[in-house]
């Protein structure tokens, strides 16, 4: 088949052209022929498969792929690919639901089974009887079914529970430490985006240079020591030998709109050097060694091979066509590591004292605070769900078969 001549531009003309590609077509898939390309794949699906579902399976290999942009009738479900996309981000909702579920129910039974509030709430001079008058009105003697129902009704109104220690719902606990960690794990995520990047691409382009290899070693290096040993080092070197860097607190800070923040000020910026760096060597030689790894993969691809024999010039072989590609497993991984860090701060913010939710958390574990361990629980485990279904939806935008191979 031929694609069809600018002249064709009328109405009549146009049906014209679809009643003889669809004759054509059936014709060809009603007695395929085995010397051409096309039939003979149409063929091997079925015998007597209708036109438009083989134009819809064969539109790289076949100038048939030009009637669908001219001639949108020719194709029957012009809207399939919006549907399927409908279903998919349907479908990674309410997975996303299922998950926040199990994660409230794992989180409910820790708080029946550890510690126990009412002695941190009364001490040890309050008799027994006081202390049972006390949990039958908090409603801690209800069987669990009774209390997990309830804490799931406060928790759609967004009220997870008391803090035993602060006296004042978790939740507002919670956002009152976040500012703390976001920044950090947001200034640790941009350190290993401006770094990651183009070692990883500079050390797949040349792998055997001498940069290439101490950038390997590095990585190797990185991922074996725990951050804790980082964050104890980097306050050995530079604030207790060097002094050049403050080694725990968050520094002075601002209020602007209720968020507290340090990147506003001089002396909020330096606190944030050392626990960003401390935080930054978790993941960053993994970025490393995953970028290489993936570019060094798309660069041995066939249609990087034809680039170079067109002649294109290799700064446009090497960071668009071959970098595109290896960002797509990259932004997965990001996604999921990104929530890891989150849960990583604990280590650094133990060791720096920074008041964020890790130090908030340890806190609450050896105050045995339940309410707020789980309202922690929650909150972290809402932030790993929703960045995870946010990155397949990216995901399934960016790569359809992600989409179209998921449906059932």
């Amino acid at each position: 088949l031929r694609r069809p001549s600018r002249s064709i531009t009328s109405t009549s003309k146009g049906a014209d052209y679809a009643a003889a590609v669809h004759s054509l077509v059936n014709k060809q898939v009603e007695q395929p022929n085995t010397d051409s390309k096309v039939s003979g794949q149409a063929a091997q699906i079925s015998h007597y498969q209708p036109a438009e579902n083989m134009l819809r399976v064969f539109p790289a290999h076949c100038h048939l792929c030009t009637a669908n942009f001219l001639y949108p009738a020719l194709f029957v479900n012009n809207h399939e690919p919006q549907s399927i996309m409908f279903a998919f981000i349907v479908r990674r909702i309410l997975q996303a639901i299922v998950v926040m579920l199990i994660i409230s129910v794992i989180g409910f039974a820790i708080k029946q089974n550890v510690g126990d509030p009412i002695r941190q709430l009364t001490g040890i001079s309050v008799s027994k009887a006081e202390r049972d008058a006390l949990r039958t009105q908090l409603g801690l003697n209800d069987p669990f079914m009774i209390q997990y129902v309830r804490f799931l009704k406060n928790a759609v109104k967004g009220n997870i529970g008391q803090s035993y220690f602060y006296k004042k719902p978790a939740m507002e606990v919670i956002l009152t430490k976040a500012p703390a960690t976001l920044e950090l794990v947001f200034c640790s995520a941009i350190l290993i985006i401006l770094l990651s990047v183009p070692i990883g691409v500079y050390a797949a382009i040349y792998p055997k240079r001498l940069f290439s290899r101490f950038a390997l070693s590095g990585s190797i290096v990185g991922v074996s020591f725990p951050v804790f040993l980082t964050a104890i080092l980097l306050v050995y070197i530079f604030s207790i030998k060097l002094g050049v860097l403050p080694s725990y607190g968050r520094g002075e800070t601002v209020t602007i709109g209720g968020w507290e923040t340090g990147l506003l000020t001089l002396d909020g910026l330096k606190h944030l050097i050392l626990p960003t760096i401390s935080l930054s060597s978790i993941m960053l030689p993994l970025f490393i060694r995953l970028i290489r790894s993936e570019m060094m993969e798309v660069l041995q691809t066939d249609y990087i091979k034809f680039a170079w024999a067109k002649g294109l010039p290799r700064w446009r072989i090497w960071f668009i066509h071959a970098f595109k590609n290896t960002l797509l497993p990259v932004i997965t991984v990001g996604g999921v590591q990104l929530g890891t860090m989150i849960a990583f701060t604990i280590l650094t913010e133990t060791v720096f004292q920074w008041q964020g939710m890790g130090f908030m958390f340890l806190e609450a574990v050896e105050r045995s605070d339940t309410s707020l361990l789980v309202a922690y629980l929650i909150f972290v485990g809402a932030i790993f769900v929703c960045v995870n279904t946010v990155i397949d939806i990216i995901y399934g935008l960016v790569n359809p078969m992600v989409r179209i191979t998921g449906r059932t």
